[in-house]
């Protein structure tokens, strides 16, 4: 094997670590976040646990910048639950970093 395909397979491989990483952090945030939402719109139990796989299937769908978040936004503007665009993009912000620090203490599973 040359230099260049080990270096090759090297970038392969870090590309899709931080895929997965990233992968990872944006479900963990999107669960965090409908998890919230559900709260804000007083859902609770199994309608609550609905709500969040929702939040988190329209973020795997990856129609759009962010579809999770335009899910929410949607859905308590619909719902009629009080939260300002500030406090939803704050929010959603705060989770995010929280995510990528769970993600990164998380143990590296095994392959």
């Amino acid at each position: 094997m040359t230099i260049f395909e080990d270096r090759e397979r090297g970038y392969e491989a870090k590309w899709a670590h931080d895929e997965e990483a990233q992968f990872r952090v944006m479900a963990w945030r999107d669960a965090a976040l409908g998890e919230w939402a559900a709260g804000l719109m007083k859902l609770s139990g199994a309608e609550a646990a609905d709500y969040v796989q929702s939040v988190i299937h329209a973020g795997l769908a990856r129609k759009g910048a962010d579809p999770a978040l335009e899910k929410v936004r949607a859905d308590l503007s619909t719902r009629g639950a009080a939260c300002a665009e500030t406090d939803l993009l704050e929010k959603a912000r705060a989770l995010l970093e929280q995510a990528k620090a769970a993600v990164l203490a998380a143990p590296k599973p095994r392959q």
